[in-house]
C-alpha cells in the first residue's frame, strides 16, 4: 500500500511525543485519504475554497492527543481532543492548525466548523469505508453555498466517497498490522 507520507512537522511531533505505532498508522491513513479528498473536491467543486495544507496537517494530527490518552486508542473517548489541541499549541503549532485536534470531534452541525474542519472529519470517517449521512448532508449544504446545486453536490460527493471507500479493507488491515503501543 503506497501512502502519502505525513508532513515532516507532523511526523516530528509524533516522534517527540512518542506516539504509539497504531496512532501513527491511523494518522497516516487519514492524512492519505485527505490527500485524495482535497484534489477531488477541488476538481468537482472549483469554486470551493479549501486550505489544502491546513486540511492535510489537521488530518495528520487530529488524534495526536491519544498519545497522552492511550486508553482512547482502543476505546471511545473525547479526552484526547482538548489534550491534542493543547499539545500542539505547546509545540508552537499555530491556533488555526491546532484546532483540528478539537474540532474533529464536534457535532457536524456545529456552526463554528469550517469547510476545512468538515474535510478533516470526512477523511477521519471515510478512511475505513464508513459513510455518515448527517455529515454528508452538512457538506452537501456547504457545497451549495459555493454555487453547486444540491443534487449535483450530493452526486459528486457520493462519487468521491464511493471511490475512496473501495480501499477501506486494505487500510483497515494495514492499520491493524501496527501494535497499539
Amino acid at each position: 500500500m503506497k501512502l502519502k507520507p505525513l508532513p515532516p512537522i507532523a511526523a516530528d511531533l509524533l516522534a517527540t511525543v512518542e506516539a504509539p505505532p497504531r496512532l501513527v498508522a491511523h494518522l497516516t491513513l487519514v492524512h492519505d485519504v485527505a490527500a485524495q479528498l482535497v484534489p477531488a473536491f477541488q476538481r468537482a467543486f472549483p469554486a470551493l475554497v479549501v486550505d489544502e495544507a491546513a486540511v492535510l496537517f489537521g488530518a495528520a494530527t487530529h488524534d495526536i492527543g491519544k498519545a497522552l490518552a492511550p486508553s482512547e486508542l482502543s476505546a471511545p473517548g473525547k479526552t484526547h481532543e482538548p489534550l491534542g489541541e493543547d499539545l500542539l499549541l505547546r509545540h508552537d503549532v499555530s491556533p488555526p492548525l491546532a484546532r483540528f485536534a478539537r474540532t474533529h470531534g464536534l457535532p457536524v452541525d456545529d456552526q463554528t466548523l469550517t469547510t476545512d474542519d468538515l474535510l478533516v472529519i470526512l477523511a477521519d470517517t471515510v478512511w475505513k469505508g464508513r459513510r455518515d449521512t448527517p455529515l454528508e448532508d452538512v457538506i452537501t449544504k456547504a457545497l451549495t453555498r459555493s454555487g453547486t446545486p444540491a443534487w449535483k453536490a450530493f452526486d459528486r460527493l457520493d462519487a468521491i466517497l464511493t471511490k475512496i471507500a473501495t480501499e477501506a479493507d486494505a487500510r483497515l488491515a494495514w492499520q491493524q498490522a501496527h501494535p497499539l503501543r
